[in-house]
């Protein structure tokens, strides 16, 4: 039977061609352990009543159903890994844009572009600023609206920030009681697209990893 190698390598991984050779020595020592039940089998029958000549065509049957089984096994899992590169040179092109995430984004000294969404009941809001590693750095009262609303870097007292990845969220209150928090989206730089182990994987200035599924609306970079 004809043989598939698949010769794709994915980032962070080996070639992908060991996996077939596993497959293929695996087969090989298979059909010599079947070879060698099969001899035997036949010294020690019956000679009264010897095997049928159709079980053994039947047993060669069930093992070439195996070893066919295993090397559509490699072609699906080679056809897989170019595929996931195919994705990858379809989102190349993003690298240098702007995602709209609730993940964490660079602030560089640029005010960014918040776009939160209060609870409709609430009465009143408050932006809470954290840092990459997810510490409170900054809360402060913000409008009970869904219209978009710059964010200057800022602490509470008007400090300015370092320039690092930061994340948001807003507090929706009714009647001074929490109703509810949500994350607020805003725009990073997209400066990787890469392979993850369940599909492409996104990376953004400041290091956050998503996915495509993450990514609410995107556009040209902003100077």
């Amino acid at each position: 039977m004809d043989s598939v190698t698949a010769t794709t390598t994915r980032p962070g991984t080996a070639n992908n061609a060991a996996p077939q050779d596993r497959g293929g020595n695996l087969i090989s020592s298979d059909f010599q352990t079947f070879l060698l039940m099969l001899t035997t089998q036949i010294q020690n029958q019956d000679p009264l009543n010897p095997m049928e000549s159709t079980e053994f065509a039947q047993q060669l049957a069930t093992f070439s159903g195996v070893e066919q089984q295993v090397k559509t096994n490699t072609l699906l899992e080679s056809l897989s890994d170019k595929l996931g590169l195919s994705g990858l040179a379809q989102l190349a092109p993003w690298v240098g844009m702007e995602a709209r995430v609730d993940a964490p984004v660079m602030f560089d000294g640029a005010p960014l572009t918040l776009y939160p969404v209060p609870d409709a009941s609430a009465d009143q809001a408050v932006l809470v600023v954290y840092d990459a590693s997810g510490g409170e750095v900054m809360r402060s009262p913000a409008a009970v609206s869904s219209a978009p609303m710059d964010w200057a870097g800022t602490d509470a007292s008007g400090a300015p920030l370092p320039s690092a990845a930061y994340s948001f969220t807003l507090e929706s209150y009714s009647g001074g009681e929490l109703i509810g928090t949500t994350t607020i989206q805003t725009y990073g730089r997209i400066t990787e697209v890469r392979n993850g182990v369940s599909g492409p994987e996104i990376v953004l200035d400041g290091g956050a990893v998503i996915t495509t599924a993450d990514i609410a609306a995107l556009r040209a970079a902003s100077g």
